[in-house]
């Protein structure tokens, strides 16, 4: 596919510098043409004025009206061939630019394809193994009642995995038609507080800090909205740590002298490279390769967070947590 691609930009370049060469071409013998007819109706004008009496040597042809509004018509010519060569070559410029561009983002939109089904297979297979072989061992065997236990929380983990996935697969269906913010009054502290408190259990080797700076008041959002977006990024700092899972995540609440409630999350992970801190709001979009990469995920969490923010007329950025890791800053309006 890639040999192909290659075969038909090389193919597609080669067709464009042939038209600018024969354009070129065309241009040159425009030019030409135009002079070799000026010379010769000003030869045939001289000599018929020479005839006529009119005139009496080159100087005074040079000098007279008619030649002069000969030589003022075939240099409007002359520009009318510079002005269309100068449009066609801009035309075709911006026809390849446009054609290029087009190109750069259907293949980018194909990759991201192609990670998405190579992410979602894994997702999908994985727990229903997983889930499969907790069931056949169960049925197969006689275990004891610890073990028992063990392996129906680990089937429980997996199913619950499977429905994370699929609702988030529904949700970034809705965000594109039909999702709309139900506002109610939230206290983001409360809500924060919950999902870390939740979060810590699911992940016993994480730590997890929360401070709020000041008096918060009540947030106008829809409640399940802004859980998504704090699960998401939570999750996402917890599993792009890059220490084993052994995360420090940090979640800072404040107010901003604007009237802006501000919330950032910060990790000591990976980071996030420079170039790539535009397209991770993207969907489907996954920093890396789908061949290489080994974190679980589909290119949706961040797609979702930035859509129900964008919905609660906020914004969202990231930028670098020095020494190491990255900051997800949210900006909500309380009005």
């Amino acid at each position: 596919m890639e040999k192909q691609n290659i075969r038909l930009r090389f193919l597609s370049y080669l067709v464009i510098a042939y038209m600018m060469m024969a354009f070129t071409w065309w241009t040159v013998l425009l030019f030409t043409k135009n002079r070799d007819a000026f010379e010769a109706k000003s030869q045939l004008m001289k000599i018929g004025m020479i005839a006529e009496g009119v005139i009496k040597n080159d100087a005074q042809f040079v000098a007279s009206a008619q030649y002069e509004s000969l030589s003022k018509h075939y240099t409007r010519q002359e520009w009318m061939i510079v002005g269309e060569a100068v449009v066609f070559v801009i035309s075709l410029v911006f026809g390849v630019y446009l054609i290029n561009r087009g190109y750069n983002k259907e293949m980018i939109a194909s990759q991201q394809s192609r990670n998405f089904l190579l992410s979602i297979t894994h997702e999908l297979k994985s727990p229903i193994a997983s889930i499969r072989l907790v069931l056949e061992t169960l049925l197969k065997r006689e275990l004891p009642r610890e073990k028992t236990t063990q392996l129906q929380g680990n089937a429980l983990k997996e199913t619950e995995r499977l429905n994370t996935l699929v609702n988030n697969l529904l949700f970034s269906a809705k965000l594109e038609s039909t999702y709309q913010a139900n506002k109610e009054p939230l206290d983001l502290h409360e809500l924060l507080e919950e999902i870390i408190s939740k979060l810590s259990d699911k992940y016993p080797d994480a730590s997890f800090t929360f401070k709020q700076e000041g008096e918060m008041p009540y947030f106008q959002g829809d409640k399940m909205g802004m859980i998504s977006v704090a699960l998401n990024l939570l999750e996402n700092a917890v599993k792009y740590s890059g220490n084993g899972g052994k995360a420090n995540i940090e979640a800072h609440l404040s107010m901003q002298e604007d009237g802006q409630i501000k919330l950032e999350i910060k990790d000591q992970g990976v980071g996030i490279p420079e170039k790539e801190k535009k397209q991770i709001f993207q969907k489907f979009y996954r920093v890396g390769n789908e061949d290489t990469r080994t974190a679980k995920g589909t290119g949706l969490g961040l797609y979702i967070v930035d859509q129900i923010i964008r919905a609660h007329s906020g914004r969202i950025s990231v930028h670098d947590n020095l020494p190491r890791g990255s900051v997800f800053e949210i900006l909500l309006p309380t009005g």
